[in-house]
């Protein structure tokens, strides 16, 4: 995350100054944007810069030959979806450790897990629309190095960023106060909130001895919150300084807390990568009206990809498992939506309820930590004794 150095801070500051004094200039957000991107990504790493450029480039190939051409369209859609997935995998790999190589180290990886998940989108783009869907270059490259949500997301649709790409630039006085009372209420949640909260969870969780039932329900509700406040932060932060550079950033959290079912908790925690896999695998695999069944295989097959997508480890494969199999079960039995108006009050609540146990049963595991989620689930039972 870059928002947190100053340098970051006053280069963003900087360039929308520079779009502001520049409104007149009917390209100026496109031209300014690609040397802002490619300028901080070359200041922040000279690897990554060069890395990115490699990746865009290829890709832009890719997406420029699903546009144009007209034969075997389906196997190299297929083909340059294929190759995105293996090089990000091989990548994460190498993050992990798990491989090593002199050419690759963690920074290459930075950015690109969300990157990916841009380029497969501007590849359903190009193969569905064909030459309606070409794009000038240097939009493509804004697109997957926009700085804003480089990093952490939230996830832009192509089709949303080029048809913001040809508005003018345009920032008027109460949006700026937004974005800017937005951006510190995200550096507020990320540089006053998230350090307290996890100085409590480590003072419980490191405390001598075993946990206890009263403690382990605590640090469950306590991990929720903290990486809501965490990860809102980072999507606060992202959506202020997007919209001041004159995109819009869409929304990623839309109140969690009060979703009456697993599925619609994911339409609403981390929204743009929960609609990003609906939108490239649950309608791709069933235009057709599917059945319960074919739905609640596609809903468990959606959350252990989403679980990989987070990290290639057993937990966030039990943690893909669990959601999915939640899923499943509401999408077979019909119980994915609850109407509030068509239900009473207290079934509706029993159900937003019901959804937050599951949800905090199940978070401790998105901390990746072994050790973390075995010492926190072992105290679940155990009652303390007088």
């Amino acid at each position: 995350m870059f928002y947190l150095h100053m340098n970051a801070i006053v280069g963003l500051a900087g360039m929308i100054a520079a779009l502001m004094l520049t409104r007149r200039w009917p390209h100026n957000k496109r031209y300014l944007l690609l040397v802002f991107n490619l300028g901080f990504l070359l200041l922040y790493s000279k690897k990554l810069f060069v890395f990115n450029l490699a990746y865009v480039a290829l890709n832009y190939v890719a997406f420029l030959a699903l546009c144009r051409l007209t034969r075997y369209r389906r196997t190299a859609f297929i083909g340059a979806i294929a190759a995105n997935v293996a090089a990000v995998s091989m990548l994460r790999f190498y993050g992990m450790g798990a491989l090593q190589s002199p050419l690759f180290d963690v920074v290459i990886t930075l950015g690109l897990i969300y990157t990916v998940l841009k380029v497969i989108d501007a590849l359903y783009f190009a193969y569905f629309l064909k030459r309606d869907g070409e794009a000038k270059p240097l939009d493509y490259i804004n697109y997957l190095l926009f700085v804003p949500t480089f990093t952490s997301g939230p996830i832009l649709k192509f089709r949303d960023f080029i048809a913001d790409t040809k508005q003018p630039y345009r920032v008027d006085a109460p949006l700026f106060e937004d974005c800017v009372k937005r951006i510190i209420l995200g550096l507020f949640k990320k540089m006053v909130l998230i350090p307290g909260m996890s100085y409590t969870f480590h003072l419980v969780l490191d405390r001598p001895g075993p946990l206890h039932t009263h403690e382990t329900l605590f640090l469950m509700a306590w991990f929720y919150l903290w990486i809501y406040i965490d990860f809102s932060g980072y999507s606060d932060i992202a959506i202020g300084f997007g919209r001041l550079l004159g995109y819009t950033i869409p929304e990623n959290f839309k109140k969690p807390f009060t979703s009456p079912s697993l599925t619609q908790f994911w339409r609403n925690w981390h929204a743009t990568l929960g609609d990003w896999f609906r939108d490239h695998i649950f309608i791709f695999f069933s235009r057709k009206t599917p059945t319960r069944l074919t739905a609640a295989g596609l809903s468990l097959l959606i959350m252990l990809l989403m679980g990989l997508w987070h990290g290639f480890t057993w937990l966030y494969v039990l943690y893909g498992l669990y959601h999915g199999i939640v899923i499943a079960i509401e999408s077979y039995f019909d119980w994915s939506t609850v109407n509030k108006k068509k239900v009473s009050k207290a079934y509706f609540w029993y159900r937003v309820a019901l959804t937050q146990l599951l949800v905090m049963f199940g978070v401790v595991v998105y901390s990746g930590d072994t050790h973390t989620v075995l010492r926190i689930y072992e105290g679940l039972l155990r009652l303390p004794s007088f």
